[in-house]
């Protein structure tokens, strides 16, 4: 009975039942879930890259691409949090069939990316917190849209490999990331999430700014481009959780360190 009306309340509040054992299938989503102050929730993890200290001890379910399925099933989550970029065709098929809940989280912009994860914050059972972080997400967006627009975006080149040479396309998120900071990426007509493309092809759109992880990178285009040439040094750009929003500021900082 005390189910039954804890059930009804839920409904009538439009929150969903609380789960309590999660999965995380990439490591910005469960960044997020740490975000939300539910980490105990967490049964295991994705290994991609170093895990945050609290969560060393936590089960792996596989790397990137490559599900250790029989793992993942005996941690027997009720919940799973899922970028699709993490799992392959075939293994995805296997989880449908599972029938596990699973909710996909793949935000092409900062914006999208607020709204999953206040609804990331429903499905645990936190849509207090949820909205409590988007709305302070919301307000840091929106101040660095405001300090940073131009009426003319800088026109820059994000590289995130080199050998090919690899950019991000027009739907990936850190373009929304570079237009926030009043920049375009040149490439933003491409549709490929991770476009490979050619020195040359660079050099034709020419680029006001080169922006590059590393060092080494950035150096070589010292005989190619007279555009200015930025190292990006913190990493928070691969993760779409709310820490993002963090590292678009310092990224706009450094694009125009002016303003």
């Amino acid at each position: 009975m005390l189910r039954l009306l804890a059930c009804l309340l839920l409904a009538l509040c439009g929150a969903a039942e609380a789960v309590e054992r999660v999965v995380t299938l990439a490591p910005s989503l469960t960044e997020i879930v740490v975000e939300l102050g539910a980490a105990d929730r967490l049964v295991g993890v994705l290994d991609a890259g170093e895990r945050p200290a609290s969560l060393k001890g936590l089960p792996s379910v596989g790397q990137y691409g490559q599900l250790d399925m029989e793992r993942l099933l005996s941690l027997k989550p009720d919940l799973l949090l899922l970028w699709p970029g993490s799992v392959g065709p075939a293994q995805r098929e296997q989880l449908d069939h599972f029938g596990i809940p699973t909710f996909v989280a793949e935000p092409h912009s900062l914006d999208e990316l607020i709204a999953q994860i206040e609804a990331i914050a429903d499905r645990l059972g936190t849509p207090a917190q949820g909205r409590k972080q988007a709305a302070e997400l919301r307000t840091q967006l929106a101040s660095l849209r405001q300090r940073y627009r131009r009426a003319e975006p800088l026109p820059v080149f994000y590289q995130i490999w080199d050998r090919p040479l690899y950019t991000v396309g027009g739907g990936q998120i850190i373009s929304d990331a570079l237009k926030t900071c009043g920049a375009r990426n040149v490439f933003d007509d491409l549709t490929l999430p991770a476009p490979q493309v050619s020195l040359e092809s660079v050099l034709q759109r020419d680029p006001q700014a080169i922006l590059a992880t590393s060092q080494s990178q950035l150096d070589a285009w010292k005989a190619w481009s007279h555009g200015r040439l930025l190292l990006v040094t913190d990493n928070g750009l691969e993760r779409p959780s709310g820490q993002m929003i963090g590292a678009t500021a310092k990224l706009c900082a450094l694009i125009a360190p002016e303003r």
